[in-house]
C-alpha cells in the first residue's frame, strides 16, 4: 500500500530521514511504498536529489517565514474567503463557536485548492479586518488583555503561516497527490495534521496520528516565553487547542510513545478505543553493552544543566553517599541551559564539601560513553516526558535510579529503582545502596537492558504499524460516498467505437441520456489507479 508520512522539519531533516524516525519505519515495512510530505522552514524550492533509503519521493512545503509571492483572490470570490475566516475566527475567540473549527478549515482548504490564493488573502487588509472585528466583538475571549493592532497584524501574520499546509499542491489523485494515498500517517501532530484532515474531507483517506510527546503540551511550555503578548499567545495557544481536538477526533488511529502520552490525550478529548501505544524504538536498540565499571564507584547523571532537570537533587544527594562511601566519585554531564547555573551548581558543591568528588563535564560525544563512565546511572528529573533517555541508559547495561515521575515508572519497571522527587534522603538511600552492592548492581543492570531491548527495539514497532496499517486499511471504507467508484461502466464502454455510438434517447424526449449520469467517464488509466486506491 502507499503510505504518505506528514511531518514538521527542514531541509537538512529530509536529507537526514533516513537515520530519523520516519527512514527508520520506511526501511522497516519495505513491503509498503512511503512518501514523505515535509513542512518545512521555508527558503528553499523542492527537495532536490534522490529521495534517503527507504522513501520513495520526499515533497516539501516552506510554512514558516515571508509569505510566497501570489495575487489575491478576485473580488467575487472574496465573499467566500471572508466568511469562511470570519468562521474560523470566532471558533478561535468565542467559547460558544468551538464547532466550526474544523468546517472551516475544510471551507479554506476547498477554497484554496480553487484558486490558490488563501495566504494572499489572509495577508491582506481584509483578512486583518475580519480579525480584530471578532476579536473585539462582545462576548469574544479576552482574559489575556484586548488585542491591541499590532497585535492583530501579528497573530494574523502567524495564522496566516499556519494556514499554508491547506494550499498545498497535494490535495489531487495523481501519483504525488494524497487522494492517491491509503493512508497518510501524521508524525507529531501540529500543523502536518491540517493535509491529513484535507486528504481524508476530500478523499475519504484515513490517517494514523502518531505523537512522541505531545505537540499541544509543547506548545504551552514553549509559548510561555514567546515574544509576542498575552492575547495573541491565547490567540495561537486556542488554534492548537481546536487543532488537536479536531485531529484526535477525526484520527482513525492514536499511537502515542508512552502511556503517560495516552493519559495526556485521553485528558484532550481523545477516544480511549481509538489509542495504541506504541514505543518508540530506539537507535542503540542494537549496540553492545558497556564495559567493565570503573575502579572507584561512581554516579553518572546526565542532562541539560537548568532547574528542570534538578541538578541540585543529585548534589545533595551525593553529599549523603559521599558521607558514607568516601571513595565514591560523581559525573555530570550536560551543557547550561539557564545563565549562570553551572556557576551555581559549582557553588553548591563547594558548599557541601564534594567539589572535589564532583566532576563537571560538558556533553559527550554519545550518551553510551556517559553512561559507561559510570557504575549506576542517575536521574532526578522534576518531569520526564520522553522515554528515550531511561531507555538509552538501560541499553548500556548498567543499573539505572530516578525520581519517580512521567513515563520513568513505566520505562523502568521492577528493571531499576524509583524514588520520589526532591528527596535528597531517598536518592541517596538508592544510590548507596547499589553502589554496595555488587550483584544486585549487576542484576538489575542486565535485566534493564533486556527490557529496553524487548520494548524499544525497531522490531516491535515496525511489527506494531505493520498491524495499524492492514487492521485500518481492510476496516476503512475503500471508495467513500461521493467519489468516482472503479469499474461502474461495462467493459464494453471503453471498446472502441462504443464510446462513440449514439446514445439512447430521452424518454421523456430531449438530451440523450447517460445510463450513468453521476459517474464522469475517465480513462483506462485512471480508472486503474482509482481500483489500485
Amino acid at each position: 500500500m502507499r503510505v504518505a508520512l506528514l511531518t514538521e522539519g527542514t531541509r537538512s531533516v529530509a536529507q537526514r530521514s533516513a537515520g530519523g524516525w520516519c527512514g527508520r519505519l520506511a526501511c522497516a515495512l519495505t513491503e509498503h511504498e512511503f512518501q514523505l510530505y515535509l513542512l518545512g522552514a521555508g527558503g528553499g524550492a523542492e527537495y532536490a536529489g534522490p529521495p534517503p533509503r527507504g522513501l520513495s519521493a520526499v515533497h516539501e512545503l516552506p510554512i514558516w517565514g515571508r509569505r510566497p509571492g501570489g495575487r489575491r483572490p478576485a473580488v467575487h470570490r472574496r465573499p467566500a474567503f471572508a466568511a469562511a475566516y470570519e468562521e474560523l475566527v470566532r471558533a478561535l475567540v468565542t467559547p460558544g463557536e468551538r464547532g466550526l473549527f474544523g468546517p472551516a478549515l475544510h471551507r479554506l482548504a476547498e477554497l484554496a485548492g480553487q484558486d490558490g490564493t488563501l495566504s494572499a488573502f489572509l495577508a491582506s487588509g481584509q483578512a486583518h479586518r475580519i480579525l480584530e472585528r471578532v476579536w473585539r466583538a462582545p462576548g469574544s475571549e479576552t482574559a489575556a488583555g484586548q488585542p491591541l493592532v499590532r497585535d492583530v497584524l501579528v497573530a494574523g501574520d502567524l495564522l496566516e503561516q499556519l494556514l499554508r499546509p491547506l494550499s498545498a499542491p497535494w490535495y489531487d489523485a495523481g501519483p504525488t497527490g494524497l487522494g492517491a494515498a491509503d493512508l497518510c500517517h501524521v508524525v507529531g501532530g501540529g500543523p502536518a495534521a491540517l493535509p491529513a484532515l484535507v486528504a481524508k474531507h476530500l478523499y475519504g483517506v484515513p490517517f494514523v496520528l502518531t505523537e512522541h510527546g505531545l505537540h499541544l503540551r509543547e506548545q504551552y511550555r514553549g509559548y510561555r516565553t514567546a515574544p509576542y503578548r498575552w492575547p495573541v499567545r491565547a490567540l495561537l495557544l486556542a488554534f492548537f487547542r481546536l487543532l488537536t481536538a479536531e485531529t484526535y477526533r477525526q484520527a482513525a488511529v492514536l499511537t502515542p510513545g508512552s502511556g503517560y502520552d495516552r493519559q495526556w490525550q485521553e485528558r484532550c478529548g481523545a477516544d480511549p478505543a481509538r489509542i495504541r501505544v506504541v514505543h518508540e524504538a530506539t537507535a542503540g536498540a542494537g549496540r553492545a553493552a558497556a564495559g567493565p565499571e570503573p575502579e572507584r564507584p561512581t554516579l553518572v547523571w546526565a542532562g541539560a544543566l537548568e532547574p528542570g532537570r534538578d541538578p541540585e537533587l543529585m548534589l545533595h544527594a551525593f553529599a549523603r553517599v559521599h558521607a558514607d562511601l568516601p571513595r565514591a566519585r560523581l559525573r555530570m554531564y550536560g551543557e547550561e541551559a539557564a545563565p549562570g547555573y553551572l556557576a551555581h551548581c559549582r557553588a553548591i558543591a563547594e558548599r557541601l564539601g564534594i567539589a572535589p568528588a564532583v566532576d563537571f563535564a560538558s556533553r559527550p560525544p554519545a550518551t553510551a560513553d556517559a553512561w559507561a563512565a559510570g557504575s549506576v546511572v542517575v536521574f532526578s528529573a522534576l518531569s520526564q516526558r520522553s522515554p528515550r533517555p531511561l531507555a538509552d541508559a538501560m541499553l548500556s547495561g548498567r543499573a539505572v535510579v530516578a525520581t519517580d515521575v512521567g513515563v520513568a515508572g513505566e520505562v523502568l519497571g521492577p528493571a531499576g529503582l524509583l524514588v520520589p522527587p526532591r528527596s535528597p534522603q531517598a536518592l541517596a538511600a538508592a544510590c548507596g545502596a547499589l553502589l554496595a552492592d555488587d550483584e544486585r548492581r549487576a542484576r538489575l543492570g542486565l535485566a534493564g537492558r533486556l527490557r529496553a531491548q524487548e520494548r524499544f527495539a525497531l522490531e516491535p514497532e515496525a511489527a506494531a504499524f505493520r498491524e495499524i496499517y492492514l487492521e485500518l486499511v481492510s476496516r476503512w471504507p475503500a471508495f467513500p460516498v461521493g467519489t468516482r467508484q472503479p469499474f461502474a461502466r461495462p467493459a464494453e464502454y471503453w471498446m472502441a467505437g462504443a464510446a462513440a455510438a449514439p446514445a439512447e434517447e430521452d424518454p421523456a424526449g430531449g438530451a440523450p441520456a447517460d445510463p450513468l449520469p453521476a459517474v464522469p467517464r475517465v480513462g483506462p488509466a485512471e480508472a486503474l489507479a482509482q481500483a489500485r486506491r
